[in-house]
């Protein structure tokens, strides 16, 4: 079963993929966004969990997260991504040294996360009543005017506390990242406080993320293959006005191209 999606949002195809890394997935962009963390920055894929679009040679791996963190630099990424073809790409938050073996993180980047799904329409009902029919990653228009409306008051009220926040748009809904440096060390608690202050104010986010609990988030300028859109930083004036099936800034070249 597919989930369903607003018209004019569809899954990638494994050649749309394939086009869309090798011609269209901009490095130079990507080390922008995520050399602000410093440090080893571990990226994960994975293959095909909610399309079920996938090479038949990673069958028995599709639904897994696979982990790269052993690469030279970020064409090597590239090339292990055309290699998997995967639906998603995401990148861990975590702060991590570029030379110590293994890994330790000595922060994180602080972080919201807002999809559709968590909000209750008027039309399909709450999340746990699409999960009833086997669609909880569907969205409909007006769930995603919702969220982004949630999104833009989240901007606000953050605003209040942090100077420094970036918003993308994650291809089903938005993420905000937060970038003034004392929050890359907060705790656990600090963290939770906070992710549970926002949610009692009526904002639809994912705590897992904030709370540090998921680390992995998508990552800009990827695609996200369940809708066939980038992942895109927006400014707070794009975000006001921002529909993803318009939008060219967020639309890959495969579409309408044939």
């Amino acid at each position: 079963m597919r989930y369903i999606l607003p018209e004019g949002l569809r899954y990638s195809t494994l050649s749309e993929r394939r086009r869309f890394y090798r011609d269209e997935f901009k490095l130079s962009r990507v080390s922008r966004c995520i050399g602000r963390l410093g440090g080893r920055i571990v990226f994960a894929v994975i293959i095909g969990r909610n399309t079920k679009i996938y090479l038949k040679r990673f069958s028995r791996h599709f639904s897994k997260t696979i982990i790269i963190d052993d690469y030279e630099d970020l064409g090597e990424v590239r090339s292990l991504i055309l290699k998997f073809l995967p639906e998603s790409v995401y990148y861990d938050r975590n702060i991590y040294s570029r030379v110590e073996s293994p890994l330790r993180s000595s922060g994180q980047e602080l972080a919201f996360d807002l999809d559709p799904e968590n909000l209750v329409c008027p039309i399909h009902g709450s999340l746990r009543d699409k999960m009833r029919r086997g669609q909880g990653l569907s969205f409909c228009s007006l769930e995603f005017k919702m969220v982004r409306m949630k999104t833009i008051e989240l901007y606000e009220r953050l605003s209040s506390l942090f100077t420094d926040i970036s918003v993308v748009y994650s291809g089903r809904g938005f993420h905000l990242h937060i970038f003034d440096p004392e929050t890359f060390t907060w705790s656990p608690g600090e963290r939770r406080r906070l992710a549970l202050k926002v949610k009692r104010e009526g904002y639809p986010i994912d705590e897992w993320v904030t709370t540090g609990g998921m680390r992995l988030i998508r990552l800009p300028y990827s695609l996200h293959s369940m809708v066939s859109r980038i992942v895109t930083p927006l400014t707070v004036s794009q975000l006001e006005c921002f529909d993803p099936v318009k939008s060219r800034i967020c639309i890959p070249r495969f579409i309408g191209e044939g």
